[in-house]
């Protein structure tokens, strides 16, 4: 994400620091991309190759982190 690109509006933000669960799926949704690349770890084969799998219970505890944290965020400088 570059810039000014992808933010969102003061309701949404508002409404996922409220745990409204609309804006807290928008916000995953927005993440998916950062938190598989978070969650991918590289595996070694039994050749020596080196194999990128996403880890589903390491992709569910960020995910969960995410959601954890959403109330916490700085409204007053958002």
């Amino acid at each position: 994400m570059d810039g000014q690109q992808g933010l969102f509006d003061m309701q949404t933000i508002r409404a996922a620091v409220a745990g409204e669960r609309w804006a807290t799926e928008k916000v995953i949704a927005h993440y998916a991309d950062y938190i598989n690349e978070l969650a991918t770890v590289e595996v070694r084969q039994p050749d020596g190759s080196i194999k990128k799998v996403l880890d589903e219970d390491m992709k569910q505890q960020i995910t969960l982190k995410l959601l954890e944290e959403l109330p916490n965020f700085p409204l007053e400088q958002a």
